[in-house]
């Protein structure tokens, strides 16, 4: 059976990809820095399905940590057909006043830990000649965004390594996409005030905050046979807020 590894898989829309991925005939490997027990419950949803799950704690950040992931996944499951890239932290603040710690810690999880996840399970992908690459990028990472400027540099960092991977590794069968999802209704958007929401909502033409479901069912297909033809692409997924 294939095998998917998401990583910041415990909540929003990392719990939301490995819940489609299993629905989609995958054993998934939820990786999370912080909350057991939240990984726990994604593990028994998964393994409900009929799938099988393991929750496996590492910070990405740790190059040690990021290709101890990849390992423990595959000693649990097996070889990794698909990789989701979706461990990602906020430290917001304006530019002038952002510490270097802030700045540093951003760019470490968000751009650095997905190298190191990558690199690990990339080796086994193009020795066996196959896989799917999907990073979970932002809007932010297209546009920008006022006291962003180290989140929007990872995500426009990562869309940088996913059209030269792609280039790298599509004569081995390896396929890199990723998705730029816009404001979606999570933990990390529930704070948001009613002003900045009303001024989201303004701006995207569908109205609506988007769902980690919108983006769950991208990431399933740009994984999916379906989606064979298509490797260094970015699929915007912000109801129409970049447009």
């Amino acid at each position: 059976m294939p095998v998917a590894l998401v990583t910041g898989g415990s909540r929003g829309i990392g719990a939301a990809i490995a819940a489609a991925l299993a629905a989609d005939g995958y054993d998934v490997a939820v990786g999370y820095r912080g909350g057991a027990d939240a990984a726990a419950g994604v593990v028994a949803a998964i393994e409900a399905t009929g799938r099988r799950g393991v929750a496996l704690a590492a910070d990405v950040a740790v190059e040690d940590e990021a290709a101890g992931l990849v390992s423990a996944t595959e000693d649990a499951l097996g070889p990794i057909d698909a990789l989701v890239l979706n461990a990602g932290i906020t430290r917001d603040g304006l530019f002038m006043r952002m510490s270097s710690e802030d700045w540093q810690s951003v760019i470490d999880t968000n751009l650095t830990g997905a190298f190191y996840v990558t690199r690990a399970a990339l080796r086994g992908m193009l020795k066996r000649r196959g896989g799917s690459i999907v990073a979970v990028s932002s809007v932010v990472g297209l546009t920008g965004n006022p006291g962003q400027a180290n989140y929007a540099a990872a995500k426009a960092g990562l869309i940088g390594m996913v059209k030269s991977l792609a280039r790298e590794a599509g004569g081995r069968g390896v396929r890199v996409n990723a998705v730029a999802p816009g404001y979606i209704a999570t933990d990390m958007t529930a704070d948001l005030p009613d002003t900045t929401r009303d001024q989201i909502l303004g701006a995207t033409p569908l109205g609506r905050l988007g769902t980690p479901e919108d983006v769950a069912g991208v990431v399933s297909f740009l994984c999916s046979d379906a989606a064979g033809f298509i490797t260094g692409s970015v699929i915007s997924i912000d109801g129409g807020l970049a447009t």
